[in-house]
């Protein structure tokens, strides 16, 4: 249910929608703006948070990035170079900005392939345990309905 719109006609989106669409919870998207990650566009009349479809996309990255283990600060750097890059913002050079970005993806890359070496050990953890409740099940096949 979406609010309205915003100031350059863009759709505005209340806090329940936003949690639905991006999976997370109030709680979270109330924290992320707390600490300065993700802030509303906008607020009703009534004082509700309202988001635009950009605001969205900034909750999806962090979101992203949660699994990844990225800590509250690297999440809000990475925002930073993104933003900066993007509005063309004073400061840090373009091409320094570029080296930053290329940070982060190298160490996305990293830590995608440590889950993907733990998803591995889960899997294989998964399949010997599999294994033993069918042993189990045939050493004792009277209690496995119990």
């Amino acid at each position: 249910m979406s609010e309205g719109r915003g100031v350059n006609n863009e759709a505005l989106h209340q806090i329940g929608e936003v949690a639905e669409l991006v999976g997370l919870s109030m709680r979270t998207i109330r924290h992320y703006e707390e600490v300065g990650l993700v802030e509303p566009s906008a607020r009703s009349a009534g004082g509700f948070r309202l988001y635009t479809d950009a605001d969205i996309e900034r909750l999806r990255l962090v979101r992203h990035m949660k699994p990844l283990d990225f800590t509250l600060d690297e999440m809000r750097q990475l925002l930073e170079v993104r933003d900066a890059l993007a509005h063309g913002e004073p400061g840090e050079t373009t091409e320094g900005l570029r080296e930053r970005l290329a940070e982060f993806a190298a160490s996305v890359e990293e830590r995608c392939e440590q889950l993907k070496v733990e998803l591995s050990h889960a899997e294989e953890f998964a399949v010997l345990l599999r294994r033993e409740a069918q042993q189990a099940s045939r050493e004792n096949p009277s209690e496995a309905g119990t």
